[in-house]
């Protein structure tokens, strides 16, 4: 394990060395098995240059496992930045994007976009992705303004309690938007529970550049330490604000693209907390490699777990996510007391 007061330069090189790694594997296996140097060599020479090659794992590689790895390695980045984001932010070991509601309140915005044909002209994913974030940043509002008027103190068991009954109004509101949508109903369940199967090349822009702009705004809230902040006079509010809209339009983003995805955003900030320490100058940027590995290897166990069967990976993280969640949970009230 890295020695936390010596983290630096060659444990994110580790880090990064450890997702190049990941994506070595998760786009060697699956239903057709390829060597791992094969792979590391039909990608080699594409970086260098020399084409993409021919043949059928050239083809399998490039133009079905590639781009869907790229995407559910920056899924779990953005969505383990988010949950870091957040726990920051509250103060709270239990804060992320399921927990609180804000997945479902995305979720539900995909949903009636997708349910009532809700587009932007010329522009693709732009309805379904505009109003996830935007019903993001509203179940976001309404949960914590709900909190705070039911104790100001915004304690970690009266936000997991209006996260969990407004998670259940959304999901009555899906079932309702489902009835009036009979023909999306086996495309909307599915999505529901979170996949990325069929992801392409443009799905890949669009995360890389939500993870660009908004983690770039989120690793710079975080830049400071807050009581640093105010001496200097910084807006502290102001910035506060900005992180809830930038998490938001992250997880909207992410939500549009792959539908529900639970528990990441809990889990992998722990799990990286136990290398970097609690500075969030360290643990934003590591858990976006700690996510992505988090994620992929989820992926890859839904792929091949019940193969040719695939599982949607929301079910891999939920199973996973909620039996760490049960466990984190237990040592926060014990720390509490």
């Amino acid at each position: 394990m890295v020695r936390r007061e010596g983290f630096g330069l060659p444990a994110y090189l580790a880090f990064a060395a450890a997702t190049v790694f990941t994506l070595l594997v998760c786009v060697s296996l699956g239903s057709v098995k390829l060597p791992l140097r094969e792979t590391f060599g039909l990608l080699w020479n594409a970086m260098a240059g020399r084409g993409t090659g021919t043949g059928m794992s050239a083809t399998i590689v490039f133009s079905v496992r590639l781009p869907r790895v790229l995407c559910v390695a920056l899924t779990g980045a953005s969505l383990s930045v988010c949950g870091a984001a957040m726990q920051g932010l509250l103060k709270n070991p239990l804060a992320d994007g399921s927990t609180l509601g804000v997945s479902s309140g995305a979720s539900l915005g995909a949903v009636i976009s997708i349910a009532f044909g809700i587009t932007l002209p010329g522009i693709p994913l732009a309805g379904t992705m505009s109003m996830a974030m935007l019903f993001a940043f509203l179940s976001l509002v309404v949960i914590l303004g709900l909190a705070y008027r039911l104790d100001g103190s915004l304690s970690t068991g009266t936000i997991i309690l209006i996260g969990v009954i407004y998670s259940m109004f959304v999901s009555s509101v899906l079932s309702l938007v489902i009835t009036f949508a009979p023909d999306k109903v086996q495309s909307i369940t599915f999505w529901t529970m979170g996949s990325l199967t069929g992801r392409g090349y443009i799905h890949v822009l669009v995360l890389l550049g939500a993870l660009a702009i908004f983690g770039g705004v989120l690793f710079g809230c975080f830049a400071i330490g807050e009581d640093n902040a105010r001496h200097i006079g910084v807006n502290v509010r102001r910035v506060k604000l900005t992180v809830m809209i930038a998490v938001s339009a992250l997880i909207g983003v992410c939500v549009s693209v792959g539908g529900t995805i639970g528990f990441v955003g809990l889990v992998t900030p722990h799990m990286v907390r136990l290398i970097t320490g609690p500075n969030h100058r360290r643990l934003l940027p590591a858990s976006a490699f700690g996510g992505a590995i988090f994620l992929m290897l989820c992926d890859l166990l839904a792929r091949t777990l019940f193969d040719p069967r695939e599982l949607p990976v929301g079910v891999v993280t939920s199973f996973i996510g909620s039996i760490l969640f049960v466990v984190i949970f237990i040592r926060t009230r014990r720390g509490e007391k």
